[in-house]
């Protein structure tokens, strides 16, 4: 049997990727943001409904456990901020279960960072320019998109206030799929999906903002200055209709975190899904006090399969699952 060994991406394509590693490190070099490293495997993961971790069996000191492949470096990196770190940078090998595709691979390198005293504004304008350092062009006027607004004039509904059966219809028609057991959000995230994200970012940088509150993951919540509901201090920065980057305005407060682990396994039990072992460890440093400030985190390979004018983020890696 034949086995194809080659990389997925040329040689050339991976002296541009180490190039544009490069940009990265100095954009952070010159602004005092400290690179950090962090593990791979953790005795938590990440809690959230529609993430799929990975875990692992090791023999450690105290005998056999289970580890998690992480999701993303979050939890890790502000233990670093309750050290008392400042603000640091990772670029972090990460994965998801069942991320194969076009934009997708299981694992994969995530660049994240950490402003504490930053506000989300503020970090929303230092990922445009970081977004344009690594393009090397300027990718247009950065706009402040509403959550809300985006859903209204797309589809002409109000996604905070639409009942549940609406959604689920409509979720239905657009996607092609049943969603008579889906659950709220479930549904709002298949319309973005699918109507929405693929117009986001046309000639220019969209940050979308005032996300549900239910969606605010590790993300304070403020109210929504139109009717005071509650809404996540979160954006989402796209670009050519491609996710691109998720910032929050950072959730300190250890019991509110908490109750939101608390809330997704249940979920998950609800969703006939396995539970995730929660970070106590995080929680702990939570307890112990996370400055305030912002982080975010960007899918570098998406942004460098954009730099390149590549049509997938395999062509931009070294060996992609396929031929891992």
């Amino acid at each position: 049997m034949s086995i194809d060994w080659r990389p997925t991406a040329t040689i050339v394509t991976l002296r541009e990727r180490a190039r544009l590693l490069a940009e990265v490190r100095a954009f952070f070099a010159e602004r005092d943001v400290l690179e950090v490293e962090t593990p791979v495997l953790g005795h938590g993961g990440s809690t959230e409904v529609h993430l799929a971790s990975l875990s692992a069996e090791a023999v450690t000191p105290v005998g056999r456990e289970r580890l998690w492949l992480q999701t993303s470096p979050e939890f890790a990196m502000k233990r670093l901020l309750a050290a008392g770190s400042g603000p640091i940078f990772q670029l972090a090998r990460s994965f998801r279960d069942g991320e194969v595709g076009r934009r997708h691979n299981l694992e994969f390198t995530m660049l994240e960072w950490y402003r504490p005293g930053l506000g989300l504004a503020a970090l929303i304008e230092e990922s445009a320019a970081l977004v344009a350092r690594v393009l090397g062009r300027d990718p247009g006027p950065l706009r402040h998109r509403r959550y809300r607004e985006l859903f209204r004039e797309a589809l002409g509904i109000d996604p905070f206030t639409e009942s549940l059966e609406a959604l689920r219809r409509l979720a239905g028609e657009r996607g092609g799929l049943s969603m008579a057991d889906s659950d709220r959000d479930g549904c709002l995230d298949l319309l973005m999906s699918f109507v929405i994200e693929p117009e986001l970012g046309r000639d220019g940088l969209d940050a979308v903002v005032d996300y549900p509150a239910s969606q605010a993951a590790l993300a304070r919540h403020h109210r929504d200055p139109e009717d005071g509901a509650r809404v996540a201090s979160r954006f989402e920065l796209y670009l050519g209709g491609l996710e691109l980057a998720n910032g929050y305005d950072e959730l300190t407060d250890a019991a509110e975190q908490r109750v939101r682990f608390t809330e997704d396994n249940a979920a998950r039990r609800a969703l006939g899904l396995a539970e995730v072992a929660v970070d106590e460890r995080l929680l702990a440093a939570l307890e112990s006090g996370l400055p305030a400030g912002s982080g975010v985190a960007l899918g570098l390979d998406r942004l460098i399969q954009l730099a390149l004018g590549k049509q997938s983020v395999a062509e931009v890696m070294a060996f992609a699952t396929p031929r891992a």
